[in-house]
Formats: C-alpha cells, structure tokens, sequence
C-alpha cells in the first residue's frame, strides 16, 4: 500500500535543482527511480509547484516554464492539493520559524506524511526540529 512507502517531499530548490541539472540533481533523480518502481512516494505541494513556475518563468520566460510544467507532469511526483487545514499549518510553521511562505507548505506535507524534505535550501536548518531534511548539497 503506498500509505507505507517513504515519502520524499520535493520543495522548489529540489525540483529547480533537477530541472536545471543543478547540484543535487543526483538525489533527486534516485527517488524519483525508486518512485517509477514503487519504492518510495515522491510528493510536491502545488504551492511549491507555483514557486517553481513563477521563478522559472521570470528567469527564462512563460515558455520554458509551460515546459517545466510539462516536464514536471511526466515525473512521479503526487501534487497535493492545499486545503485550509493546510493553509492553516503552513501559517503556524511560518510564524515560529525563519522560512519562506511556499517552504512552510513543504514543511507541512512533510508532517502530515511523515516524509522527508529534499532541498538545499538553507532556510531548512530552522524546521529541523519539526521534519526530516535530506540535503541535496
């Protein structure tokens, strides 16, 4: 059942990272395999999905981020959906800790899954006490 598979929460770093062929790219590219091959879960919240397009967007322009889009679509990974109960731990998170807004809703799936966060975000140092980091770096 895949309630019992790992879970890796991908943030935006980790998913522009891979994208970009960045440091960490390795990483990512290895849970994403074991997620084709149902070894794992490889989750991304659709806010974090947003950072990545508008970022993308802005550096490089609306078709390379329709591509990301595309790109992102044929990957493994579950985009969850952000319901208030949601909105409302991403805000508690945000309150208490120095992250960004979008990284909170990382740290919140994170939670909610039991997962592990991927990035290479600094800012992830502050929530270690709350989830488990991979660092791609």
């Amino acid at each position: 059942m895949s309630d019992d598979l790992p879970v890796n929460v991908l943030d935006s770093f980790a998913l522009l990272a891979y994208l970009g062929g960045e440091t960490g790219t390795k990483l990512v590219q290895e849970v994403l395999e074991a997620a084709f091959t149902g070894r794992n879960r490889v989750v991304c919240s659709l806010i974090n999905l947003g950072e990545v397009l508008y970022i993308t967007e802005r550096e490089l322009g609306l078709p390379q981020a329709q591509a990301a889009l595309a790109a992102i679509e044929q990957l493994p990974v579950e985009l969850l959906p952000v319901s208030k109960d949601t909105v409302l731990a991403a805000a508690h998170i945000k309150t208490s800790h120095s992250i960004a807004y979008a990284d909170a809703f990382a740290v919140a799936a994170a939670q909610e899954l039991n997962g592990v966060v991927l990035t290479g975000d600094p800012e992830f140092k502050s929530v270690e006490e709350l989830v488990s980091v991979k660092w791609l770096t």
